[in-house]
């Protein structure tokens, strides 16, 4: 039975004449929607939030441990962010992007305090994916050169060079932009250096780079784009010195180190950035998502000092008409300084290292359909297996029914390929920590009893 939250339910009634059935026909008569096939697609249907959950017009309640697309760190309907858009829409709803603006110059100083030192400005867009394709575009004008260097395991947006750039298979259809070369990244539990540690998977795996690079010419590579933890390919922790050992590579010969922070940063992995897990800092920050949740599209990239100070006399060329948008601006404001002023990324610290943590780790020694479990912060992963000696995935079928009856238990959850990602917002408390276990806990046990 679906779980349902009638105090919620109660206080958000629908709208008159608007129910699932409604709104799912509109839907299935008038969207076409990204990475699927048309034809078959059910989207549930939600029609408010709170925090973290959400609700459909007949009440049933959910708590959300996707963060929809890992991206609502601050939870649903922040009464500060929610405000902070009102105000400023009130007062100045769009501007074109050669002016300046209070909420732009605000939020940009926000971000670049956040950031290490030697960081000195923001690049604002419109999400994670044209904020990859403009630092691709500033590490190849500032270098010189073309070529782009990225991760097999990896997932960078859906335009032009960060599709070409990512690494899983969805580049394939896609590969249309040019000078893009993959790499393998570190994935202990599935090594591709044959390596018995972490140690051996960290030493391999920079001497492979290293390899590329020499390969390909180093003075053809302007920029090694990295996440710096790989979310989509699986919440893919990096031994600590591989990260060093990138950054030194990099500036052995010459090139611009980009770390895409769109999933992983702004509080995910229980500090403002994931690289701060690793004591060494890139050339170029990408972020979005978390920076305010999603409710107003944003994006950007906080470029380091050097090549700040190169376009001062180098003409940029690049450019989108919503870069800065005073809406999005507002909300990344309201955002950052509603997290720091509740203590939202330390709450992602001691929840996600702690109970979410303890619990997960749990579960794996409990169910042998757990191959790995990994993750830091509120970003943790399930890889789900079917034979934990081969380590063979779990069908996608099978790992759709999980999903499925996730769901009807009231728990959301993001999946993807043989995973269960476990990615509830940065808010979450310690009550709905062990209610989302509880869930995880019983379906599994139901699942793994009828296998």
């Amino acid at each position: 039975m679906l779980a349902m939250n009638t105090n919620i339910a109660a206080s958000h009634p629908p709208e008159s004449g608007v129910d699932n059935t409604y709104v799912h026909t509109l839907d299935r008569q008038y969207v076409f929607h990204s990475w699927a096939q048309q034809g078959s697609l059910d989207p549930m249907v939600i029609a408010g939030a709170e925090g973290c959950r959400v609700w459909d017009y007949l009440g049933r309640s959910y708590l959300d441990f996707s963060s929809q697309l890992v991206n609502t760190n601050i939870g649903h309907q922040h009464p500060k962010v929610v405000s902070a858009i009102q105000a400023q829409a009130a007062s100045l709803c769009t501007i074109a992007p050669a002016h300046a603006n209070l909420a732009r110059g605000e939020a940009a100083k926000r971000i670049v305090t956040k950031a290490p030192a030697g960081f000195s400005k923001v690049f604002f867009t419109n999400a994670g994916a044209d904020a990859n394709e403009n630092a691709i575009r500033m590490a190849r004008l500032y270098t010189g050169r073309s070529k782009i260097l990225s991760g097999y395991r990896s997932y960078h947006g859906n335009t032009g060079s960060a599709i070409a750039a990512t690494g899983d298979w969805r580049r394939v259809p896609n590969e249309y932009a040019s000078g893009h070369v993959h790499f393998f990244n570190p994935y202990l539990y599935r090594s591709e250096f044959w390596a018995r540690n972490e140690e051996e998977e960290c030493e391999r795996a920079l001497q492979h780079l290293r390899r590329v690079i020499e390969c390909e010419g180093a003075n053809a590579v302007a920029a090694i784009l990295l996440e710096t933890i790989p979310g989509t390919a699986g919440v893919l922790l990096p031994p600590k010195e591989y990260l060093q050992g990138v950054r030194k590579l990099a500036d052995e010969f010459g090139i611009v180190l980009i770390l895409d922070e769109v999933m992983a940063g702004f509080g995910r992995t229980g500090r403002w950035f994931a690289f701060e897990h690793y004591d060494m800092a890139p050339d170029l920050i990408v972020f979005a998502k978390g920076v305010n949740s999603g409710y107003v599209p944003a994006g950007g990239v906080i470029i380091s000092e050097p090549i700040s100070r190169y376009f001062d006399d180098h003409f940029f060329v690049g450019g989108l008409t919503y870069s800065g948008h005073p809406l999005a601006m507002a909300a990344i404001v309201a955002t950052l300084d509603a997290m720091e002023a509740e203590g939202v990324v330390e709450n992602a610290d001691a929840m996600g290292n702690g109970p979410l943590a303890a619990g997960l780790q749990q579960l794996t020694e409990r169910y042998a359909i757990i191959g790995d479990w990994r993750g830091v912060g509120v970003f943790h992963a399930l890889e789900l297996v079917s034979d934990p000696v081969y380590k063979t995935p779990l069908p996608g079928a099978e790992v759709l029914k999980l999903k499925q009856q996730l769901m009807e238990n009231g728990l959301l959850v993001f999946t993807v390929e043989n995973r269960i990602h476990v990615v509830p917002p940065c808010i979450v408390t310690a009550a709905e920590v062990e209610e989302g276990l509880a869930i995880l806990d019983r379906v599994l046990k139901n699942y793994t009893a009828s296998r």
